[in-house]
């Protein structure tokens, strides 16, 4: 009587055996995952608005300070250059997750790579690398505009670039895009995600917290604890984050308010999207 061995494959199927395969190389998935967020009509389209509106919104500013005579410096000119950066572009943090289950794609995606918080992280490290680059961007093209301004004007050409609130410029405009990737991975939709991402990142603080700032007694004690736009006002230069936002000193409390906003706005969201990742159905 002849036996079978357990690990002998049944007849006429054949095996594949892929254990001495090498694993994808991380920084290989992050070239994919940079890729996919411009290789698309939906990034393209994106990508070339933004551009258009970065161009825009330079050629109105040198307008407006030429007619009216008002001097402007190379910081000005950076902070300028960000507006229309945190206003489209943290749409690319959302579509680089929520295309993976409204595009299907994810059904590619975590079958080349099936250990998703891998291709999560790629994700993340795309998002940063994006950031990084549009702010270096920005800087240039401030520096550009700088010098166009003192050609044109006459006036001497000043840089006077806080190395601080610049930093805290790129760290602003990456915490708004990890809380859109955040949100992006709860949510898990690209309409509902872009919607909830402006409602909080924009109507809340100019609508609501705007004016309980300003009319409510409480309103200067608890807003930066809870919003991302006023906790981070005192390390921007005081001011922008929303009406009657004046200059504040930078203290401890400050970093301590900014890191409990950071917690609910992005840390809390990633982690929780990340489970919700790594357990849902592919369909």
């Amino acid at each position: 009587m002849s036996t079978v061995t357990p690990d002998a494959a049944p007849r006429g199927v054949r095996t594949l055996d892929v254990s001495s395969t090498p694993k994808v190389p991380f920084s290989r998935t992050v070239r994919v995952e940079l890729r996919k967020m411009v290789d698309t009509r939906a990034g393209f389209w994106l990508l070339l608005v933004s551009g258009l509106l970065l161009l825009a919104i330079t050629a109105i500013v040198m307008v407006v300070v030429l007619a009216n005579d008002i001097g402007i410096t190379a910081n000005g000119w950076v902070q300028v250059m960000t507006v229309p950066l945190s206003l489209l572009l943290p749409i690319f943090a959302i579509l680089s997750v929520t295309a993976e289950w409204s595009q299907r794609t994810g059904l590619v995606s975590f079958t080349l790579e099936p250990h998703r918080l891998k291709i999560i992280g790629a994700k993340l490290a795309a998002v940063v690398l994006l950031v990084i680059g549009t702010m270096v961007l920005a800087a240039a093209l401030g520096a550009v505009a700088n010098v166009v301004y003192g050609g044109l004007s006459g006036n001497e050409v000043t840089w006077n670039v806080d190395g601080s609130e610049f930093f805290w410029t790129v760290v602003s405009q990456l915490l708004y895009f990890l809380m859109a990737f955040g949100l992006a991975m709860l949510i898990l939709s690209t309409p509902a995600s872009i919607a909830v991402f402006y409602v909080v990142s924009l109507l809340l603080p100019f609508m609501v917290y705007g004016p309980v700032y300003a009319l409510v007694s409480w309103g200067p004690d608890v807003l930066p604890w809870i919003d991302l736009n006023y906790a981070m006002a005192p390390l921007l230069g005081g001011g922008g984050a929303g009406p009657g936002v004046p200059a504040l000193e930078v203290t401890g409390t400050t970093y301590a308010q900014l890191a409990v906003a950071t917690l609910i706005w992005v840390v809390l969201p990633m982690v929780l999207g990340g489970r919700r990742v790594a357990r849902a159905e592919i369909k």
